[in-house]
Parts: C-alpha cells; sequence; structure tokens
C-alpha cells in the first residue's frame, strides 16, 4: 500500500478502493500554491500504481464554523496564487517557472489518468481550479458551483488548458468565456461542455463517502438534463465572438445595442462590451489568437504552447517589459495588491494593439528538445 502525501494544505486518505483528496486552504479559497501542486502530483502518481486504489475524488474544503466545527465541502478552487507570482517576480524567486512548469504538468496527468478521476466543483471553480478539474473523467456541479477562466482581467490568459478545453465548447462559446471571464452556473457549465452531472449541495457529503464502497459509474445520478439556462443563446454568442478579431467584436456589440429590440439581448451585448473594454486590450488580443490555436492541438501541444505564452506574460521581451512593467504583474497588481482595480494597460486601447505585439507570445522561448514540457506526450 502505497503512503498517503500530508501537508496542512492537503489532505489524502484512502477509504476502501477509493483515495480521497481535499484541498484544505480555504481561507486562501483554495488557490494552489507551489507545494500543494508538488503534494497532488505525488499523491497522484503514487496511487496510479497502487493496484487497490480503484478511483480518485478531489474536493474543497470550507472554514470551520463559528463553533470550530468543520465543513467538508465550500469553495473547490479560486486559481492559482496570483500573490506568489507578484511576489516572485519581485525578488527573482525561481519557483515561478516551477510553478507553471509543475502545474501544466499536473493538468496533464489529471486528463490521462488511468483511472476515474471524481471532480466535486462546488462553490468557486477558477483558473487553476479548472485545471485540476476539467481533465476529469467525472465532473460534478452544484447550484452553487461558479465557474470561470478570469485571467484577462489580470493581464493573463486562460492557461492549464485552457486554449484546450475552451476551445472544444460548442460554437464560440469558448472565445467568449475566455476573452470576458464571465462566471457561469451548474447548467450552463452543462450546456458548454465543461461538466457532467448536476448533484443537490445537500448530497454532496452522502454521495463522497458512498465512494468509498461504490464505484462512481454505479452510483445513480439522474439529474443530467440540462434545464433553461439564463444567458446568451449559443447561436448569439456565435454571432459576434466568430468574428475575425476583438475590434470587429466590441463594434459589433457595441452597434447592436442601438439597433436592438430585444431588450434581454440587448443587456447582454451592452454588458459584454463593456466588460471587454476593461480586459487588458494587448492579452485580449493573444487569448483570441491562443483557443483558435488550441482548436488544432491535443492536450500536450497546447499545454507546451501554453507554457512558453506564460513566459512571455511575465518577461514580454519584444516589448522590452519585464517583472512589474509586464501586462501580468499590472494587473495582478490592480486585483490583488494594491486592490485599486484600475490597472494601467499597455497599450491603453483595443485598437492600438498590432499582429507585432501578439505574435511572439507564441513563439517558444527554448529549442524543441530543451522545452520544460517537452516529455508532455
Amino acid at each position: 500500500m502505497t503512503s498517503n502525501v500530508q501537508i496542512p494544505e492537503i489532505r489524502c486518505e484512502v477509504k476502501g478502493h477509493t483515495g480521497f483528496i481535499s484541498l484544505n486552504r480555504p481561507k486562501a479559497l483554495n488557490a494552489l500554491s507551489l507545494p500543494m501542486i508538488r503534494a497532488l502530483m505525488s499523491q497522484l502518481l503514487a496511487w496510479q500504481d497502487d493496484t487497490a486504489i480503484k478511483q480518485v475524488a478531489i474536493r474543497g474544503m470550507s472554514k470551520p464554523t463559528a463553533e470550530g466545527v468543520e465543513v467538508s465541502f465550500g469553495n473547490f478552487s479560486a486559481g492559482g496564487d496570483i500573490r506568489f507570482f507578484h511576489q516572485a517576480i519581485q525578488t527573482g524567486n525561481p519557483e515561478l517557472e516551477d510553478f507553471f512548469t509543475e502545474e501544466y504538468a499536473l493538468n496533464h496527468l489529471i486528463a490521462n489518468y488511468p483511472k476515474p478521476y471524481i471532480a466535486f466543483m462546488d462553490g468557486l471553480v477558477f483558473g487553476g481550479g479548472m485545471g485540476i478539474s476539467q481533465g476529469a473523467s467525472h465532473r460534478i456541479v452544484t447550484e452553487r458551483t461558479k465557474m470561470a477562466m478570469p485571467e484577462t482581467g489580470i493581464g493573463l490568459f486562460p492557461d492549464v488548458g485552457g486554449g484546450y478545453f475552451l476551445s472544444r465548447c460548442p460554437g464560440f462559446v469558448g472565445e467568449y468565456l475566455a476573452l470576458t471571464g464571465v462566471q457561469m452556473g451548474a447548467d450552463e457549465a452543462l450546456a458548454y461542455g465543461l461538466a457532467d452531472v448536476k448533484v443537490g449541495a445537500d448530497s454532496l457529503a452522502t454521495l463522497w463517502e458512498s465512494l468509498a464502497t461504490r464505484f462512481v459509474d454505479d452510483i445513480v445520478i439522474n439529474n443530467r438534463a440540462l434545464k433553461s439556462i439564463n444567458t446568451p443563446a449559443i447561436a448569439i454568442i456565435d454571432a459576434y465572438f466568430s468574428l475575425a478579431s476583438v475590434s470587429e467584436m466590441v463594434k459589433a456589440l457595441e452597434a447592436s445595442n442601438e439597433t436592438q429590440s430585444d431588450t434581454a439581448i440587448d443587456l447582454w451585448t451592452q454588458q459584454t462590451a463593456k466588460i471587454l473594454r476593461t480586459r487588458s486590450p494587448l492579452m485580449l488580443h493573444v487569448v483570441l489568437e491562443q483557443i483558435r490555436r488550441g482548436r488544432q492541438l491535443n492536450l500536450a501541444q497546447n499545454l507546451q504552447m501554453e507554457r512558453g505564452m506564460v513566459r512571455h506574460c511575465f518577461y514580454t521581451a519584444h516589448l522590452g517589459r519585464f517583472g512589474n512593467a509586464s501586462e501580468t504583474v499590472e494587473g495582478i497588481r490592480a486585483l490583488a495588491v494594491d486592490k485599486d482595480h484600475h490597472p494601467r494597460w499597455n497599450p491603453a486601447h483595443i485598437s492600438d494593439v498590432t499582429l507585432d505585439m501578439v505574435a511572439p507570445f507564441f513563439e517558444s522561448p527554448w529549442p524543441k528538445h530543451a522545452h520544460p514540457l517537452a516529455h508532455l506526450t
């Protein structure tokens, strides 16, 4: 029997034929740190070769109650530890590079895991949380699920395989989700192919415990029917997000505000255009190219592409911008450090971004043999 990896932020245990993982960093909304990523990788590799383990389940814990009672389900994960990113770039910490290399390798392992991997995607599931759940064989959501890839709001792009799984949403929904970073609930996630099953949050504990004695495919979950969702029809999304450029999308959305007769659609186009105007203009263009390239790549190729992209985000050599001058560090500063919510994007306007600014993001910083994820297949 393999031993269980234990650090305070990751709890691992075996019950029956199932390996159970609980993310236990609730004060940080279970955002992933490098030690957490390493612990997850180590445990999953150990259980992968353990014949006694037939399936793996993962969840996020919540804060204890005021009375000190432990709460077994909370936010799955609000993403990567962006405060660490900011601090690491200030101090030249080489673990910043390790973080992304090891996180993306973990994402790849999960997507190719040889045993059922069941993600209980309750509460917030953002960024890095999507990376450790979208590759799951069983993606369970609840009425409390709030899912998003909001990276353009911090001058980044939807990484952790976002170019792969978002580009495989129906129609041009991937462009919509990647560019705007809007949150979606369980029903939207089901409709967009980003979740498999919806269950009531009050049933999570029973379902979790039952996995110790039953196989996930033997548990009857009937609530698979898609309900009507409070979101524009995919055809409406396609009408705007199939356009060739970000500039065309924004112009079309803003022009439609003057002509729409449907109040709900008119409100959506107004809100969507407003959101896009607040995002990093440079990264909007980069993200559109990422999603459209991602449709032609397998997961390993996509993660290799994204690993190069994230290096360029912090060290944008072709624009002569490094560290605090980079779009990503400025975005994190505005959101999570100074919290003024007024990032100074450069360029400041969507129309100011040129192809020469975008294209180098997709050039690998390393020769093929030296790529840090060259081993992914």
